[in-house]
């Protein structure tokens, strides 16, 4: 028989075994444990199907139906799962731990894999610890004014040895109207949860976690709440560098990218710029003076994060640095860290 296991056994102990996901592509798609093989038991539309005749009719007339769409099937689930799982040991889930997944299971078991394990409450209880499970651990927040090159600090401090997450990264966005720009398309705000979970929960948390200080929102996707609340309540080290250093930076990272793209995203901002000012970084573009397109869009987004600082609960300390140089950023950061603890 498969075995049941809770979704903590399985992140301590089994994590290391190929995952099946049978829920539908549907469900998939908008969010999954990370690694997940997904061999769905119903297409899309056969799981509607189901799920309509489970409403309509009765919940054995469902399993009736679910039983006709499966059947065909029973060879290319063994198939799909020695793809993934040669060694014949898995672990399966579904929804919340019920009929797909052990279904799934049993046919597995009795099809010759030697080890089987359902999780139990499925992905809804992955989804439970990675929207609640933020309360150990040590924020450190790396502030600073827009063009800082605080990303490639955190890079820079993870090589090091430090502990990072990188909310931006994981995003797949640069937290500002320009922040898809280069970047690959975002996941959903499940999936992103997802994969913020399965990063945070491999931390020591005897020792301080670094991340970059963000709003709630990094462009479409969402910050949990239980984390976002953690991070309003941490200490900010916040780099303090000049406009005209954060404008050579900005130029290095987007004057080769879509000029297209740069023009929407400050037509997105010109509610805030004021139409003078978004006409004239329009044209500062067009005749590619990316320097002073950066300078003119600094004006605003300096403006924007000194609000959002003026707000914070946690402590903030201020951090002069002369240029955007990641290295010497990084250690400077550092020292300043271990200042604070002598």
């Amino acid at each position: 028989m498969p075995k049941d296991i809770n979704i903590n056994t399985y992140l301590r102990q089994f994590g290391h075994l190929p995952l099946i996901d049978v829920r539908s592509p549907g469900e998939f798609e908008k969010g999954h444990i990370p690694n997940a093989f997904n061999i769905p038991l119903f297409s899309n539309d056969e799981r509607a199907h189901v799920g309509t005749v489970y409403k309509q009719e009765s919940q054995q007339a469902a399993i009736d139906l679910g039983y006709q769409y499966v059947t065909p099937k029973l060879q290319w689930f063994i198939d799909q799962s020695l793809e993934a799982a040669p060694q014949k040991k898995i672990v399966i889930h579904c929804w919340r731990g019920g009929m797909r997944s052990h279904s799934f299971a049993q046919h597995l078991k009795d099809s010759g894999f030697e080890e089987v394990y359902v999780i139990d409450k499925g992905y809804k209880a992955y989804r439970y610890e990675a929207l609640n499970n933020f309360d150990k651990g040590t924020l450190h927040l790396l502030g600073g004014y827009t063009g800082s090159g605080k990303t490639h600090i955190l890079h820079r401090m993870e090589e090091s040895g430090q502990q990072v997450l990188d909310l931006e990264g994981l995003a797949s966005h640069k937290g500002s109207a320009f922040g898809n720009i280069g970047m690959s398309k975002q996941p959903t705000t499940e999936q992103f949860e997802n994969n913020l979970f399965w990063q945070w929960r491999q931390f020591n948390f005897d020792l301080p976690i670094w991340v970059e200080d963000e709003s709630p929102n990094i462009g479409d996707v969402n910050i949990p709440m239980h984390l976002f609340q953690k991070m309003r309540q941490s200490q900010v080290f916040f780099i303090e560098i000049s406009k005209e250093e954060r404008a050579k930076l900005l130029v290095e990272e987007y004057a080769l990218g879509d000029k297209g793209k740069l023009a929407n995203a400050i037509t997105r901002i010109s509610k805030r710029l004021g139409n003078d000012i978004t006409k004239k970084a329009l044209q500062l573009l067009e005749d590619n003076n990316y320097y002073e397109v950066a300078l003119l869009t600094l004006a605003y987004y300096d403006k924007y994060y000194k609000r959002g600082i003026d707000k914070r609960n946690g402590t903030i300390r201020f951090i002069p640095m002369e240029s955007t140089d990641a290295n010497k950023n990084a250690e400077m950061l550092l020292e300043a860290l271990n200042e604070q603890y002598v």
